[in-house]
């Protein structure tokens, strides 16, 4: 008698087959049964804001008016657009406050590894910080980081 390997992965029970618990049914009649709870989530998810806005809609009083439909402002009267206009110097350091922050997360997984990575651990994010380094230095030089 010559032995079976086992494999490595599970193998779905074919058609007419007993499966390793004694059932007798498909992989693919059982499947669906895993993705039941997700689709029901999903549609609870999607119905049930828009059977609360269809509701409310029905629910609320429709007696619009000048003064109702006005920006209210503490009970003063507004005094100008909310709309106002950023100066681009502000998008400009939100962005490089963003790119730099996302850089200095990659420090992260190297301090978690940092004794198997040994020396070429190192070297790496000397290598990796100096450029950081070399971003700051010319976003400086630039004037990027003057807020006035």
């Amino acid at each position: 008698m010559v032995a079976v390997p086992k494999p490595l992965f599970y193998q779905a029970p074919q058609c007419g087959r007993s499966g390793p618990n004694g059932s007798s049914r498909c992989y693919i009649d059982r499947m669906p049964e895993g993705y039941l709870p997700i689709f029901i989530f999903l549609m609870v998810a999607i119905l049930f804001p828009i059977v609360l806005l269809l509701v409310m809609r029905f629910i609320r009083p429709q007696a619009p008016s000048v003064t109702k439909l006005e920006a209210y402002e503490c009970g003063i009267q507004a005094a100008s657009n909310a709309r106002g206009r950023y100066t681009v110097r502000f998008y400009i350091v939100a962005i490089l406050f963003v790119i730099f922050d996302v850089e200095t997360v990659f420090l992260f997984p190297w301090a978690v590894r940092y004794k198997q990575l040994g020396w070429f651990g190192v070297g790496e994010v000397t290598v990796f910080l100096a450029i950081l380094v070399v971003g700051y230095i010319w976003a400086y030089k630039k004037g990027a980081l003057e807020w006035v």
